[in-house]
């Protein structure tokens, strides 16, 4: 595996593992919410029984595992595909702009969320960002080709 596809592959172990992070949170609970720096209203919602913190919180994670299959895919680990190499640019971007977060003081600043959690999460999703665009970046021409 070449190190583009070695990077690619980490990307997709992280988005998954960020994916089971947030199928956790949903067993845990309020508890879990308000550990991992959901906010208290997403914590409150849980504790009166709502389902919106299950559903968006399944929905981040359905999102994450689609993202590991992109990236995955990418590191030739599962079959290519359908508009790869636009796929990967997108989630490459989102995670690098979720980064950015952290450059960002007004957002830091979110009543609702903790800015441990927004410093923390930032530097993270700032981290994957970077695996992921030098993966890419080492694999594009590779990317290209239908074969893998």
């Amino acid at each position: 595996m070449t190190g583009g596809r070695a990077l690619l592959a980490i990307g997709a172990l992280c988005s998954l593992a960020a994916a089971l992070l947030h199928l956790a949170a949903i067993t845990g609970g309020p508890a879990w919410y308000r550990a991992l720096g959901a906010g208290e209203p997403m914590a409150r919602a849980a504790e009166r029984g709502s389902a919106m913190p299950a559903l968006l919180t399944l929905g981040i994670a359905l999102i994450l595992c689609l993202w590991a299959g992109y990236a995955a895919s990418g590191a030739g680990l599962v079959s290519r595909l359908p508009l790869l190499r636009t796929g990967l640019v997108a989630v490459t971007f989102i995670y690098l702009a979720r980064g950015m977060v952290l450059f960002m003081p007004a957002l830091l600043r979110r009543p609702d969320l903790s800015p441990e959690f927004l410093r923390w999460s930032s530097l993270i999703c700032l981290g994957i960002g970077a695996v992921h665009a030098v993966g890419l970046i080492l694999t594009w021409p590779l990317l290209a080709t239908k074969a893998q």
